[in-house]
């Protein structure tokens, strides 16, 4: 189960583009928390609390306590909106959850044990298909991560999506195909060095 982060943050009455550039101008992120049978509420965020706060993977997975001038909501993270060219954030969603209602989000995999696998011993190159995957859950059981022990794969080995082992009360939603690979070990690729027939033997002229 994920920990439960504080994200404080202000309610703003004004709305549109030029009410958004003021704020991004005082060092303040517009964005907006909505769901959980309540109207949307347009709020504030200090841009460095933010950026200090998506500096942690676990963010992005985590039930989150969104203090809105004092007032408390449990909420997940649900968008995003980046400056294309600077380490801007424009605008952030956040989505209201309640106990009883499942979520759907993106969690990340963690790779364990890659160095220490069977064939990575032997020579082999890994190759990374999926690093995050779409579960549906209770909010008490959103998990930070989900783990990929890698320990015991051989050079050919695959795990696919159907073989991720997935903690109590979390569910895969259908957004991949159970036969998605998600990391595989194979040989390391030879090259054969180019023949001297191929690079111009073909033998005097006379």
């Amino acid at each position: 189960m994920s920990e439960s982060m504080q994200v404080n943050a202000t309610t703003r009455d004004e709305r549109g583009k030029g009410a958004s550039r003021r704020l991004r101008r005082q060092g303040l992120v517009p964005g907006i928390v909505y769901g959980g049978h309540e109207e949307p509420k347009a709020i504030s965020v200090k841009h460095n609390e933010l950026i200090q706060q998506l500096g942690k993977e676990a963010f992005y997975s985590s039930l989150l306590d969104l203090d809105i001038d004092g007032a408390v909501s449990k909420v997940v993270l649900k968008d995003l909106q980046r400056h294309p060219a600077k380490p801007f954030i424009l605008h952030v969603d956040f989505l209201r959850v309640s106990s009883g209602d499942k979520l759907r989000m993106l969690v990340p995999l963690h790779f364990e044990n890659e160095a220490a696998s069977v064939g990575v011993k032997k020579g082999g190159q890994v190759s990374h298909s999926v690093t995050e995957v779409e579960v549906s859950c209770l909010p008490a059981d959103l998990p930070e991560f989900i783990v990929v022990d890698m320990g015991k794969m051989d050079i050919g080995d695959i795990i696919h999506v159907s073989e991720l082992r997935l903690p109590e009360g979390v569910e895969l939603t259908k957004s991949l195909d159970p036969e998605t690979p998600v990391v595989m070990i194979h040989s390391a690729l030879t090259h054969e060095p180019e023949s001297s027939d191929e690079e111009g033997g073909e033998g005097t002229t006379e």
